[in-house]
């Protein structure tokens, strides 16, 4: 199913000038401040990259700047907007893939970071042959996103109220991509923990992706009263996405045949069979 959400990161990071959008100085500029582009040159033809639109193209543009600059401290950027593109065309493949050339450059880039994490939690099958490995980077990822994303710098030209929104989305996906891999590795009470942590956030919008996920951890914990209720949550901010709605709707009608067999149990009723993750 789609996370709609991942719009919303990402609209928040360009939009209200985020750091994929960060201008470079196009000379030295004090060290550690800003990134800098050490000839004219190089100053105009990172900016004639960035103006380009579609998600090829602006790969395709990226990999020829960092080719001729290899050194450059703009690369970053171009690959963050790269992802970017990749995200308004749903194609989180190449979107982890560009997230992992960023990460690549800046270890510590919380947007990348958030967003890696959360393309290979969602992705995450019981087949996947590198499984553990997707759990660990899942896990190291979404981790030092958290520890990063107070320190990272602002969105130029945004509000204070606006900074704490975006800052508390990242935490909320970071969060969510942590509850998603515990609840598919069978962890389902660190599952509630992280996913409820991310669904009471203060600043971020309401997301029904998370709050569905919270109610599988709380169903598979035979929480169902607290189930049913994260569930009907999920329903409220369900919007447009068909798929989750689907989803959403079959385990509200198991919990409620569940919560009302909990106060009048049919003799040999079995329980409705819970969703898949």
């Amino acid at each position: 199913m789609k996370r709609l959400s991942l719009a919303l990161i990402l609209a928040l990071a360009f939009t209200a000038g985020g750091l994929a959008q960060k201008q470079p100085a196009a000379s030295p500029t004090p060290q550690g401040k800003h990134p800098q582009a050490k000839t004219q040159a190089e100053y105009k033809e990172y900016n004639t990259a960035y103006a380009i639109s579609g998600g090829a193209q602006m790969e395709a543009a990226a990999d020829a700047f960092a080719k001729k600059y290899p050194d450059s401290e703009l690369r970053q950027y171009l690959y963050a907007k790269a992802m970017h593109e990749y995200q308004t065309e749903n194609n989180p493949e190449k979107m982890l893939a560009m997230g992992q050339k960023v990460l690549a450059l800046d270890p510590d880039e919380p947007v990348a970071l958030v967003l890696t994490a959360t393309v290979l939690s969602d992705q995450l099958g019981d087949g996947d042959p590198d499984r553990t490995q997707k759990i660990a980077t899942v896990r190291k990822n979404a981790a030092r996103a958290l520890e990063t994303v107070d320190t990272m710098p602002p969105p130029a030209g945004a509000t204070p109220e606006q900074i704490a929104a975006y800052k508390d989305t990242l935490r909320v996906m970071a969060r969510s991509a942590l509850g998603i891999v515990s609840l598919k590795s069978g962890d389902d009470a660190a599952a509630e923990q992280e996913l409820k942590a991310a669904a009471n956030s203060g600043q971020a919008p309401p997301d029904a992706f998370v709050w569905y996920h919270l109610a599988l951890a709380q169903d598979h914990q035979k929480k169902y009263t607290e189930a049913l209720a994260s569930v009907e949550q999920a329903l409220k901010y369900i919007g447009s996405n068909a798929d989750l709605g689907k989803l959403a709707n079959g385990e509200r009608d198991r919990l409620r045949q569940l919560t009302g067999a909990a106060t009048a149990p049919a003799p040999g009723s079995p329980n409705p069979a819970p969703p898949p993750h």
